[in-house]
């Protein structure tokens, strides 16, 4: 049997590292100089309002911008850029590729650039009664080329290829995928891609991201790219390199077990570079305390009277990026003095306990889920999708509870303040040149 062709490279130089990555696993074998070929990179998320530490977090512009003009080299010229980030401010995708340097490479090499968001979603039938809605463009391409980055993801373990295409839906349809039951999170997104032409995945991983995939895990450099024309396999010695074995990872697996293959690294030909050379474990998830009370930092900081459930897999990305500034608020109205009984519980499974004089209901589908529950003595509902940042401190004010937001400011400032140049990490990776 042919094993399938996965190229691991250590990166000097972004083009011609990215050219040897594609040689090694012919990645560029399945294309057509006439395909309508999509690039895909990884914008989970962006900031205009406060500093925003890509590293780890969103595709480097460099490996997007040497793709593109390896492209356009060989002849590809119906390119189009597409993602659909959740964005917490009000500029667009169209804002986001014009702070990324992608409008350079429109004006170069005649990329178009598509913003999900504000596009056409077409409803897909995947079989066993699952409907999503996937970007039109999307559907429409000959060919995609799927550009994740290498990362840890705090409820799927890593985030790459087969991860990276949640992006192509529109909000309601990423929400159905944060599930319970049948439709949990790690049995839904891995089923996005049987209804995509994806021909490609190159991981990006300059650098790679612990606690992920949001700007609050921690960022390391790594300097390295993977690719492969088979999905399934990229993403398995991307996991690797992690340090996750794929039948650690429950997506990987029910992927595997749809699709017939091997979970076994040892069933994969990986050129270039070796696994294990580069194999070191990158944490996934933020330490709660044994009671689900609240992250271990607020059980050392002696913080009492203060219930936050920790997050589960029906957390939609949206509140994701809101709930760790949620934790920075609550922690900036301790004064040394316990809580009045607060208990916060959010996403789709979590109900409040009895025993609690006031119930924060984090986001929509807790409002929703919790509307009727005898258990809450005093409701504060946040129905935001997700909720906002400063109707939440507006709320817990009222209740006596005073969040100070100018110090969750202070605390995106100290996150970008955590990357220096010196170190290897450079914010010019996120431009064009």
């Amino acid at each position: 049997m042919i094993k399938k062709a996965v190229s691991l490279v250590k990166v000097t130089d972004v083009y011609e590292s990215l050219q040897k990555c594609l040689r090694l696993c012919d990645g560029l074998a399945g294309l057509n100089t006439k395909d309508k070929i999509l690039i895909k990179p990884n914008i989970v998320s962006w900031d205009f309002d406060l500093p925003f530490p890509p590293y780890g977090v969103i595709t480097t512009s460099a490996v997007m911008g040497a793709l593109v003009r390896i492209l356009a080299e060989h002849g590809f010229n119906d390119l189009t850029i597409g993602e659909g980030a959740v964005l917490t401010s009000k500029p667009q995708g169209d804002a986001v590729y014009d702070r990324i340097g992608y409008k350079k490479l429109q004006e170069r090499f005649g990329v178009k650039l598509v913003d999900f968001n504000q596009g056409e979603f077409k409803t897909v039938d995947y079989g066993e009664g699952l409907l999503l809605d996937v970007a039109k463009s999307a559907l429409e391409a000959d060919k995609i080329i799927n550009v994740p980055v290498l990362k840890t993801h705090n409820l799927a373990k890593v985030s790459l290829g087969i991860k990276n295409l949640k992006g192509c839906l529109n909000k309601k349809s990423k929400q159905t995928c944060h599930g319970v039951g049948d439709k949990e999170l790690s049995s839904m997104f891995p089923r996005i891609i049987e209804k995509l032409p994806v021909t490609l995945t190159i991981i990006d991983g300059l650098y790679t991201l612990e606690k992920g995939p949001g700007p609050t895990g921690k960022a390391f450099r790594k300097d390295l790219l993977i690719a492969s024309r088979d999905p399934f396999a990229c993403d398995l010695v991307g996991s690797a390199v992690l340090g996750y074995e794929a039948k650690e990872v429950i997506h990987l697996t029910n992927y595997a077990q749809r699709h017939g293959c091997s979970l076994e690294l040892s069933d994969y030909e990986v050129r270039g570079e070796s696994v294990k050379d580069h194999r070191e474990y990158v944490d996934y998830d933020w330490e709660w305390s044994e009671d689900d009370t609240g992250p271990i930092g607020f059980q050392k900081r002696g913080i009492t009277g203060l219930s936050i459930r920790k997050y589960d897999s029906s957390l939609c990305t949206g509140c994701s990026v809101q709930y760790n500034p949620m934790l920075i608020l609550f922690g900036s109205a301790f004064n040394g003095e316990p809580f009045p009984n607060v208990e916060l519980v959010s996403g789709k499974q979590k109900l409040a306990s009895s025993g609690f004089d006031k119930t924060v209901l984090f986001g929509k589908c807790a409002c929703h889920l919790n509307k009727e529950n005898p258990n809450i003595k005093k409701a504060i509902p946040l129905w935001g999708c997700p909720p906002d940042l400063e109707k939440f401190v507006e709320a817990l004010d009222e209740e006596g509870i005073r969040c100070d937001y100018k110090e969750y400011v202070r605390f995106r400032h100290y996150l970008i303040g955590r990357y220096q140049e010196e170190d290897g990490f450079k914010i010019g990776d996120w431009s064009i040149e």
